[in-house]
């Protein structure tokens, strides 16, 4: 027998410890189980991933597949669709690639400063019910669908107004979309300041809007960066109000008040009507440029904020 029992109660075990009352317990068996238990977790996590993958896989190779030929060919980026019809092979989206990127940089225009105004006084002026008050307006505004933003506008622009569906209605809609995220991103950049830089500015004897100006803004500048290029390629993608707001034509325009414009969704929803092969091309080819504009604003913010991180 391993074991002694001795006359004061204690059991004492072959390799000399000893526990009061009963046998020695075995340590290894709750490593052993939250071991067990972070290998099923990690399990669960890469199938779920692996999972999250296959539809994004499968769309991107179908996109790439079906489009990638068009990409090739100079004319692609030289040339518009004026002249081209269904039946015929060739052209360009250079028409699209334009109009997509003024009505971005004119959408990002007006919503930059209202965004980060906003942002600034919620985190450094906010307080009361004002405040909660445009919190709350910011909130809904994310939920809001861009199909209703796109009504909206075309219920004040065309029927209350009676001006023209015009690329400029289109810009108003988008700003509505692309507000609420330039005001969370760089809301929570503001917040990343450390306090400790404000009061050692304001014990200085700077006052809080050029402490606002000089310190608070230059360092959360990378993520308010991002936060922009992030939203801007959300807002590059939108669909449903470039229907509804932004008739499409085939030739070159870059007037925002001179009527139609062409972008690279409205050539997507043209050309999908039409059943012919050089159309179908077309389409593909078009979706496949989207989305290497908004690949490049997504992976322009991506640097901005590995190389310019807030310090903390």
């Amino acid at each position: 027998m391993s074991t002694d029992t001795v006359a004061t109660g204690r059991t004492v075990g072959s390799t000399g410890s000893s526990r009061p009352g009963g046998p020695v317990p075995v340590l290894g068996h709750p490593a052993r189980g939250r071991e067990a238990k972070d290998l099923l977790a990690r399990v669960v996590m890469w199938l779920a991933f692996a999972l999250a993958l296959v539809p994004l896989v499968w769309i991107l190779w179908t996109v790439v597949s079906k489009g990638f030929h068009l990409l090739l060919e100079p004319q692609w980026w030289t040339n518009s669709q004026k002249g081209i019809t269904s039946r015929h092979e060739g052209g360009g989206a250079v028409h699209a690639i334009q109009g997509t990127l003024i009505q971005g940089l004119v959408t990002a225009a007006i919503s930059v400063p209202l965004g980060v105004m906003t942002a600034i006084y919620l985190v450094e002026y906010g307080r009361g019910r004002f405040a909660k008050a445009v919190s709350f307006m910011v909130d809904i505004l994310t939920g809001v669908p861009s199909i209703v933003a796109g009504l909206f506008v075309y219920a004040v622009w065309v029927t209350t107004f009676g001006f023209q569906r015009v690329g400029f209605a289109v810009c108003l809609s988008l700003v509505l979309l692309m507000i609420p995220v330039v005001v969370r991103s760089t809301e929570e950049m503001l917040k990343l300041v450390p306090n400790e830089l404000r009061e050692a500015s304001y014990a200085l004897g700077v006052p809080k809007w050029r402490t606002i100006a000089r310190v608070v803004l230059p360092t959360a500048f990378s993520g308010i960066i991002t936060g922009i290029l992030l939203g801007l390629a959300r807002v590059m993608g939108e669909t449903a109000p470039l229907l509804i707001l932004g008739p499409y034509t085939k030739s070159i325009a870059t007037d925002l008040f001179g009527g139609y414009m062409a972008t690279l969704p409205t050539m997507i929803n043209q050309d999908r009507t039409e059943s012919l092969q050089p159309a179908v091309d077309r389409v593909w080819a078009a979706a496949l440029t989207l989305i290497l504009l908004v690949l490049l604003l997504n992976l322009a913010g991506r640097v901005v904020a590995r190389f310019g991180s807030v310090k903390k």
